[in-house]
């Protein structure tokens, strides 16, 4: 293991150069050879990480609990809600006892915009072990990086000049994070990928987050354009990745929200608006998906689907994650 990451937080994507992201990817592969073949790899026996969540997970907190036990090593689960964290115990609190217990600390904290990020980097801050954002208001690091390892899996190692629709889709449940388009927009294009997000007027993403993504593309020499049209970003496009997030705005305001987003239904992925992008595109997806609504089945179980490569990665990428800081 490099001795470069060890005792790293891992944040933000933004946090590393790319041949150091390129260098997690490399990991993950080789542990998901190793995995396959049955191989033993307990690079963390007997380390614990402490997995603390604000909000609900599937994949997240499994592929953790799972990728720490393959590593040899024990997750604890922290619910904020029935820890002492809903009686007001402070972050610096938490990251100074939680280093005293075990080796990592992993949090997500994303349905509060200008919240969560700000947390997670305070319990860094007094915590003397690493610190993984699982998720949290403004990237979704160890999603993107999971997702860019099935675009290599798919297209080659050297994804440059390939476009990418990271685009906006109806969903009638609640106001989803905006931290996954954003990760994207910041990612990818450090990777040489142009890159088209689209999304109706109200559905922006966070300005500076949109400063940064607009400055990788600038420092990468590729294309960052912006779209109020769902077709025009589907346009002969490599890889479309539809999904819903929440207006900024609104996020206190749940009714509003859901009220608002009804006036754009019509914002869904289906087999008319697959037949626009390259014959050979592939669609992804972050999940859950809804169904019906973000993307038809006929997509989500088509041919052009990667979202289960996308999923079985997240395991291999967050046990490269922890293997590589812990």
């Amino acid at each position: 293991m490099s001795p470069t990451f060890r005792g790293r937080d891992y944040i933000s994507t933004q946090d590393f150069s790319v041949r150091e992201l390129q260098s997690f990817i490399n990991i993950s592969t080789e542990l998901k050879r190793k995995f396959l073949l049955g191989e033993a790899h307990r690079l963390l026996q007997d380390k614990t990480i402490f997995l603390l969540f604000f909000d609900n997970s599937t994949r997240t907190r499994n592929s953790f609990e799972a990728g720490i036990t393959q590593l040899g090593g024990h997750a604890h689960f922290i619910s904020a809600d029935t820890s002492q964290i809903a009686h007001g115990e402070t972050p610096q609190d938490t990251g100074i006892i939680l280093s005293r217990y075990g080796h990592g600390i992993a949090v997500r904290h994303d349905l509060e915009p200008y919240q969560g990020n700000k947390y997670i980097r305070e319990i860094a801050r007094h915590a003397d072990v690493p610190v993984i954002n699982m998720q949290c208001d403004i990237d979704h690091p160890c999603q993107t990086i999971a997702d860019l390892m099935t675009i290599q899996e798919r297209f080659g190692t050297n994804p440059k000049g390939l476009k990418m629709a990271v685009s906006w889709a109806y969903a009638p449940s609640y106001a989803k994070p905006l931290s996954v388009p954003q990760g994207l927009l910041m990612l990818m294009s450090r990777f040489g990928m142009d890159i088209t997000l689209a999304h109706p007027p109200e559905y922006a993403l966070m300005p500076e987050v949109m400063d940064t993504a607009r400055q990788n593309a600038e420092e990468a020499g590729v294309k960052l354009d912006v779209t109020h049209d769902m077709d025009e970003a589907f346009e002969d496009a490599d890889i479309v990745y539809p999904k819903s997030w929440g207006a900024l705005s609104l996020f206190s305001k749940p009714e509003e929200a859901l009220k608002l987003s009804k006036k754009y239904k019509n914002w869904v992925c289906n087999e008319k608006r697959m037949q626009m992008a390259k014959k050979d595109a592939v669609y992804m997806h972050c999940l859950p998906a809804d169904r019906g609504n973000e993307v038809t089945d006929a997509v989500i179980d088509g041919p052009a689907s990667i979202v289960y490569d996308e999923a079985e990665n997240r395991l291999h990428t967050a046990k490269a994650i922890m293997a590589l800081t812990m």
